[in-house]
């Protein structure tokens, strides 16, 4: 059954640490809700009710237009291996740009990767477990290095390029803010 916890604790930190996979869920009042998986060494728990969060460049960015229009997001995790456990930690976040002042000082808590698009501080409102009793066993082989070689091969200059071809509008059709 689902409980409903004050914050992330030590047990629970060390749970998402372990994860290769998490998922994040965001949306406007209208238009479609985006739910995306992530992986590679691209989230950090600060403490109880703050988690960084490093978004790379990919072919859409619907999670930093949907927070700027509607401030909520759901992060989850599962338990593919020993105990079964869903987590989902609810809250707000706010929206850190390459050109931000504080974009460097969170960038910093990650391995240099010129995909490096947002960062995400998650403030976490709400931390819920539930059982997972269905989530099936599945083994991790290995990280995807398709990314890496694709954002390292474009370098700065390629990824602002990409930007703006592929990252100025959500799906809906709504400015992304990745340039302003």
């Amino acid at each position: 059954m689902a409980k409903i916890v004050p914050e992330i604790s030590t047990e629970l930190k060390e749970f998402i640490e372990k994860q290769p996979v998490f998922f994040t869920g965001t949306a406007m009042a209208d238009g479609r809700v985006n739910v995306s998986p992530k992986g590679r060494d691209s989230l950090r728990v600060l403490d109880g009710e703050t988690i960084v969060w490093r978004n790379l460049t990919g072919s859409g960015n619907e999670t930093a237009t949907h927070l700027a229009h509607l401030n909520r997001i759901t992060l989850m995790w599962c338990a593919f291996e020993g105990k079964p456990l869903i987590l989902r930690c609810y809250g707000s976040a706010q929206v850190l740009h390459v050109r931000d002042k504080d974009f460097d000082h969170y960038n910093a808590h990650f391995e240099e990767d010129p995909g490096a698009r947002q960062i995400f501080i998650v403030k976490v409102e709400t931390v819920q477990t539930s059982c997972g009793f269905a989530v099936p066993f599945m083994d991790f082989k290995e990280e995807r290095d398709v990314l890496n070689k694709w954002s390292s091969g474009k370098g700065q200059e390629g990824i602002k390029d990409y930007w703006a071809e592929k990252n100025q509008r959500s799906i809906d059709g709504v400015e992304t803010g990745i340039f302003q």
